[in-house]
């Protein structure tokens, strides 16, 4: 399945990949890569949805402290974001900042802030756009129900998202380790066996 905000762009570059074969052979090359990294870019897969408090992004954990993960997205990774729980949306904000490589964790950043209500507590998820990501895509409004694992919003082309949960939560996912949106990263505190 292919994200539905890329399905224009898609079509577009598959056209002038059919002109450029029909026209000037060489050209078409480029250009159908890059309609091919495009589609598998915008990928939109199933998941299946973890227990607990779901990761918002597929990527790689960077930072982890009691209540804040933050996952940095490749340009191979998926980049649609999933709601980390059941709950309402309180409010979305964007913030114009300074643009920075999303490897960087950097204060004052482009970003687009999601707060999520739910029965244990506030949620809030963080689109923080990179470098080479120049557009945040929000599919919530303030007001509106979501479900787990439903998805929310997506950064084009290389970002970091932040997950920030209620107290009561222990991350059980470490600095370095790969998660995937929906994948389970957080699980009540007294759910973990104790020795």
């Amino acid at each position: 399945m292919i994200e539905r905000s890329a399905l224009k762009l898609l079509v577009l570059l598959s056209v002038f990949s059919v002109l450029a074969i029909a026209l000037y052979y060489p050209l078409s090359i480029p250009l159908i890569l890059f309609t091919i990294f495009t589609a598998y870019f915008f990928r939109d897969p199933e998941r299946k949805i973890g227990n607990g408090v779901v990761s918002p992004a597929d990527g790689k954990i960077d930072y982890v402290s009691s209540s804040r993960l933050e996952i940095f997205m490749s340009p191979f990774d998926c980049h649609v974001n999933r709601a980390p729980m059941k709950g309402k949306v309180l409010k979305v904000e964007f913030h114009e900042g300074k643009i920075v490589p999303a490897y960087i964790r950097e204060k004052n950043v482009r970003m687009n802030e999601i707060t999520i209500q739910a029965e244990d507590g506030i949620y809030k998820v963080v689109q923080i756009a990179g470098v080479f990501a120049r557009r945040i895509v929000c599919y919530v409004k303030e007001g509106e129900e979501v479900e787990k694992g439903q998805r929310i919003g997506m950064i084009r082309f290389g970002s970091r998202v932040v997950l920030e949960v209620p107290e009561g939560y222990i991350f059980v996912k470490k600095v370095g380790e790969k998660v995937k949106a929906g994948e389970t990263v957080a699980i009540k505190d007294e759910n973990l066996p104790r020795s």
